[in-house]
């Protein structure tokens, strides 16, 4: 289980460290996925947490369910979810939220895409 918990752990990172900025793309208020790294909560369930912070921006907790696509709560906190420049900006600003980073598929040399 411990090499799966540092494999996870290194991709996590290594899309964080990779990814560029926010103010290097283009101007869309289309929602994508975003990576948010989050503290680790304290007393209650990482899902619960990140469902929190989602409807604190999205308004509701039926509306962050809809934009959460996972919840990771094994070697880091955080979540990704469908959401709009508008709402990163938002939840940038929320207690809790460490950092924020575009979602990207990334392909090893040599292999065969799909």
């Amino acid at each position: 289980m411990l090499q799966k918990t540092q494999i996870i752990l290194f991709v996590f990172f290594f899309v964080a460290a990779t990814a560029k900025s926010m103010s290097d793309s283009e101007p869309s208020t289309e929602a994508k996925v975003f990576i948010v790294h989050t503290e680790q909560p304290e007393d209650q369930e990482p899902e619960e947490y990140h469902i929190k912070i989602l409807a604190s921006v999205l308004g509701s907790e039926d509306a962050a369910k809809e934009a959460l696509i996972y919840s990771y709560k094994y070697a880091a906190s955080g979540f990704s979810a469908k959401l709009t420049p508008e709402q990163v900006s938002e939840l940038s600003k929320k207690p809790g939220v460490l950092q924020i980073v575009p979602s990207k598929t990334l392909h090893l040399d040599g292999m065969e895409r799909i």
